[in-house]
């Protein structure tokens, strides 16, 4: 592991790293925020997964998460969102190939080498992360857009990991959206039962479950009916006795403008469930 960056604020240290991936067989970029802490002490992490075009820096430069996190003491994990590099293969499109990696294992040529962003995030960074002053048995998930969509069903499918579980204008249900249809059926292959365990509410009908949700999603975000489709999840979750607070914000769109409005609440939710 290279560390690239490295910043004083807030009370902690912000910085960003690079490392060889086995998994994408790339190199690949992270930043981590370290809240002041006891020497000795281990923090709870926070991981954040970002939407579509986007990379760690979009986060980490607009999320204005910094203070938040020292202020509860939360380590602030931001991946990238693809793997990188001249020997990936990409798509002339913004929303599928090099930053739009859906957080899915591909199956399908010629995207199956790199495109591992399910186990990168499952098993690999993780283990990258336990060297840093690190609680890994109290972890927490969030995202927005594409992100949202990764912080779902990564809970969904391992709840022993994740304590708890929010989003930023999610996608909810990748099987009855353009971004979803388009992605996953070349990332995946065209039998839709395959995409299941990567659809939140396909996941929920299916008997996945976790204890609650937090959800904010702006009122004018442009790709709210057509792409995002809050409902779903809402009725998913109702379905299933799921405690779902789904926060309808009104004038907001799907820019970090929103997104950082919102995230000193999610660091706050978030840390209630992280406590020891």
């Amino acid at each position: 592991m290279e560390t690239t960056a490295q910043n004083r604020s807030h009370g902690g240290v912000q910085s960003v790293h690079t490392h060889a991936s086995a998994e994408t067989g790339t190199e690949m970029t992270f930043s981590v925020f370290v809240p002041d802490h006891a020497p000795g002490a281990k923090l709870p992490v926070l991981w954040y997964l970002s939407g579509l075009t986007c990379t760690h820096a979009n986060v980490t430069e607009k999320g204005e998460y910094r203070a938040a996190c020292a202020e509860q003491g939360i380590i602030f994990v931001a991946p990238d969102t693809s793997p990188r590099g001249d020997d990936v293969p990409d798509d002339e499109a913004y929303d599928f190939g090099k930053g739009a990696g859906f957080y899915v294992d591909a199956t399908e040529q010629p995207w199956a080498q790199h495109y591992r962003m399910r186990s990168y995030l499952e098993t690999e960074l993780p283990a990258v992360i336990a060297h840093f002053p690190a609680d890994m048995d109290r972890q927490s998930i969030t995202g927005h857009s594409m992100g949202g969509h990764g912080a779902l069903t990564m809970a969904l499918r391992d709840p022993a990991r994740f304590r708890s579980v929010s989003a930023f204008a999610p996608i909810v249900a990748p099987l009855q959206c353009p971004w979803g249809d388009k992605a996953l059926t070349r990332y995946i292959g065209a039998d839709r039962a395959k995409w299941r365990e990567y659809d939140a509410v396909a996941l929920i009908e299916d008997g996945a479950r976790v204890p609650e949700l937090l959800i904010d999603q702006g009122t004018a975000d442009n790709f709210l009916i057509e792409q995002l489709k809050p409902e779903l999840l809402r009725q998913a979750c109702k379905d299933a006795g799921i405690a779902a607070d789904i926060r309808m914000q009104e004038g907001y769109d799907h820019s970090y403008y929103f997104i950082s409005t919102f995230m000193a609440d999610h660091v706050a939710w978030h840390a209630e469930r992280l406590k020891a």
